[in-house]
């Protein structure tokens, strides 16, 4: 399936598909293609006026609702507006690289939107998912380490890059372990991962350093499209992968390229790390997910 691409999503009529910070970048585009397929698509996004824009681009029925993943009050009433099945859920919002902020709740920006805000909206919504979860990661999540004892940086030095892939790495601990609890309970619903690559979005731009001019000009040389990195995404939520499967480009370092399945590092992998983190989350924030 290297040669997979977004003409090969099968017809999508009569599913409804929630996905996170789709107003732009490869959400967006995963967005589009899946709409022109025929799913009803729900742009759940922070900044509405951008989110009605990108679906006014958008062939096929797309609705917006607002969705703030670093709110948890945010978080719940998007999903109390959620009334409908979903077919799939995908994860996709997320914020690289910025400096140190708190969220309302008193999280690290980075580890409360990428990962606590989609842990507490996908248990929320668990009820009403029939198919699928697929939880975007990054390829930095190699790079990342699992502080149970200071997850949200509040006794270390801070370090953007550090935060960053803690919260992509809890991203596939968290796909993992909700697959192996979803298959415990006899649930036929999915739980998988995938990665851009390196693409060329607006998430690279928000460190509010240099950085962001150096990566500005990487996005223009190196970086493939929006479009192209959104591939991994697609082929996650549309084709007959297993649970805990991981989609990613299958280009040089998974940098680029269409997409197939890949490997995760071995910390991603750590059943004990994950249930640890599970339990955290939950305490955290105060979602308690119900199987069965």
């Amino acid at each position: 399936m290297a040669t997979w691409a977004a003409t090969d999503i099968p017809d999508q009529t009569g599913r409804t598909v929630v996905i996170t910070g789709a107003n732009s970048g490869i959400g967006a585009a995963a967005a589009g293609q899946l709409a022109r397929a025929g799913a009803q698509v729900i742009i759940a996004c922070r900044n509405t006026e951008k989110g009605a824009a990108a679906a006014a681009a958008m062939s096929g029925p797309v609705e917006v609702r607002a969705l703030d993943l670093a709110d948890l009050s945010s978080v719940r009433a998007f999903a109390e507006t959620v009334t409908e099945p979903v077919d799939i859920l995908i994860n996709n919002a997320g914020v690289m690289a910025t400096p140190l902020r708190r969220t309302p709740d008193g999280f690290e920006l980075q580890i409360g939107t990428n990962h606590l805000g989609h842990f507490a909206l996908t248990g929320l919504l668990l009820d009403r998912i029939r198919d699928r979860v697929v939880t975007v990661a990054s390829s930095m999540h190699r790079a990342g380490r699992i502080r149970l004892d200071d997850l949200n940086w509040e006794r270390r030095r801070y370090q953007r890059w550090g935060a960053y892939g803690q919260s992509k790495l809890a991203n596939l601990l968290f796909t993992y372990e909700l697959g192996r609890r979803l298959t415990a309970a006899g649930s036929p619903v999915r739980a998988v991962a995938a990665h851009p690559g390196y693409a060329a979005t607006n998430l690279q731009a928000h460190t509010e350093s240099v950085l962001d001019l150096l990566m500005r000009i990487g996005n223009r040389v190196f970086a493939q499209s929006a479009a192209n990195g959104a591939l991994p995404t697609l082929y996650a939520a549309v084709t007959d992968v297993p649970t805990g499967s991981y989609a990613g480009p299958s280009g040089m370092s998974e940098m680029r390229g269409a997409p197939k399945l890949v490997q995760s590092s071995p910390a991603a992998r750590d059943e004990d790390t994950a249930g640890k983190l599970w339990d955290l989350s939950e305490q955290l924030t105060g979602v308690t997910y119900k199987f069965g």
